[in-house]
C-alpha cells in the first residue's frame, strides 16, 4: 500500500497530540510535516510522553513547505486562524481536514456567531465531516469540516428521529464535558481549585455549538427546530455525555428503530441502559441509549470529547477521503478501568 503523507498543524494542543498519537502507529498514514506556531523544537520537547516513540522537528507551520512533502493536512488550530491557512494550503493542492468551526456553518450562520469570514470561496465546497450522514459528500471532498464535539454526541443521538419529533415543542440538551474539551490554556474556570469537585454550566443557551447542531437537524431534517443547549464542565480529563429530551409526533420503538437504522455503522453502540463516560473513553465510539414514555424521548449519548468529537473523527475522515477503510488505524479500546 503506498501510504498518504500527512501533515498536522497545531500540534501544541489536546486535539494536535491525539492526531499524532493516532498517526504514528497508521498502517495508511505518514506523518512527515509537525507545526505550531514557533517551530523550533524537538517533538518530545513539545510532548515529553512521545519521548523514545517517535521523533520528529516540530517547525514553524508554512502552507508552501508542507504543499511540498504532504498530501493532506489536520489543521488543529484556533477559529479563524485556519481558514486563512486553509485557504492556501487548498489552492496549493493540498487537501485538508479542519478540526476548527471556520468551515462548518452556513455563511451568515459562521459570522454572526464567530467573525467575518475571509475564505467565501472555499466555504462553499466544504463538507460537514459525520461519516454516519455525509459519508458519500466526503469521499470526494478536497475540505471536510470536523464537527464540533459537543454537535457530534448530540447529532448522533437527534438525527435518525427527525422525522419523529414534534417541532411545535423545544428540544433541551442537558450537555457534560471533561476539561480538555476547554483546551490547554489554562483559564478560571479550568483552574484546579475551580473545577475539582465541581461541576458548572457555562454558556447556557448561547454557546456556539447550538447554531451548529440547529443548522445540521435542519439540513438533514429539512425543517425548523427549537434547541435549546446549556453545557457543563466536569472534573475529568476526557469525555462527554449530552441527555436529550424531546417530545413526540409520531409513535416509534426507539431502541429497536436505533438498531436497524446503526446496523452498519463501525463506530456507533447502542445499549439498552444508560450509557457511561468511561467505556467510550478512549475510542471513536459514540454510546447511545434511548427510552420512551408516551410522547417524551430521552436520548442519551457518550463520546471521547478529543477523539470521536475531534481527533479520531478527523482520521475517520480522512480515511475516507483517503479511499481506506474507515477504521484504519482508529483507537476502539477504551480507557477502563
Amino acid at each position: 500500500m503506498k501510504k498518504v503523507k500527512v501533515a498536522v498543524v497545531g500540534a501544541s494542543g489536546f486535539t494536535g497530540l491525539e492526531l499524532i498519537k493516532i498517526l504514528i502507529g497508521h498502517p495508511g498514514f505518514e506523518l512527515v510535516y509537525v507545526a505550531n506556531s514557533e517551530g523550533g523544537m524537538s517533538l518530545d520537547e513539545l510532548h515529553p510522553s512521545l519521548r523514545a516513540v517517535f521523533d520528529i522537528e516540530i517547525k514553524r507551520a508554512d502552507a508552501k513547505e508542507i504543499a511540498k512533502v504532504a498530501d493532506l493536512a489536520f489543521l488543529a488550530l484556533p477559529h479563524k486562524t485556519a481558514m486563512g491557512f486553509a485557504k492556501e494550503l487548498l489552492d496549493l493542492g493540498v487537501k485538508v481536514v479542519d478540526l476548527s468551526a471556520d468551515y462548518r456553518l452556513e455563511l451568515e450562520t459562521y459570522e454572526k456567531h464567530y467573525c467575518s469570514h475571509t475564505d467565501k470561496e472555499h466555504l462553499k465546497e466544504a463538507v460537514y465531516g459525520l461519516p454516519e450522514f455525509f459519508r458519500e459528500e466526503i469521499k470526494g471532498a478536497r475540505l471536510v469540516a470536523n464537527p464540533g464535539c459537543y454537535p457530534t454526541a448530540s447529532l448522533l443521538g437527534l438525527l435518525p428521529f427527525c422525522e419523529f419529533i414534534d417541532e411545535r415543542y423545544p428540544i433541551f440538551i442537558d450537555a457534560k464535558s471533561g476539561v480538555s474539551g476547554a483546551g490547554k490554556k489554562c483559564n478560571e474556570k479550568t483552574h484546579f481549585v475551580s473545577i475539582d469537585e465541581n461541576i458548572f454550566a457555562y454558556n447556557p443557551l448561547s454557546h456556539r455549538h447550538e447554531p451548529e447542531i440547529k443548522e445540521k437537524m435542519k439540513k438533514v431534517g429539512k425543517k425548523e427546530f427549537d434547541v435549546n443547549f446549556v453545557p457543563h464542565l466536569l472534573p475529568l480529563i476526557r469525555g462527554e455525555m449530552c441527555d436529550i429530551y424531546l417530545k413526540l409526533k409520531k409513535d416509534v420503538e426507539p431502541l429497536e428503530y436505533l438498531r436497524e437504522f446503526y446496523k452498519n455503522e463501525k463506530f456507533v453502540r447502542i445499549f439498552d441502559k444508560p450509557v457511561d463516560i468511561k467505556s467510550a473513553s478512549g475510542t471513536n465510539f459514540c454510546d447511545i441509549f434511548v427510552k420512551k414514555v408516551g410522547e417524551k424521548l430521552y436520548i442519551c449519548s457518550a463520546i471521547d470529547n478529543i477523539l470521536k468529537g475531534s481527533s479520531s473523527g478527523a482520521v475517520v475522515n480522512a480515511n475516507i477521503m483517503s479511499g481506506f477503510s474507515e477504521d484504519m488505524g482508529i483507537p476502539t479500546i477504551a480507557y477502563v478501568p
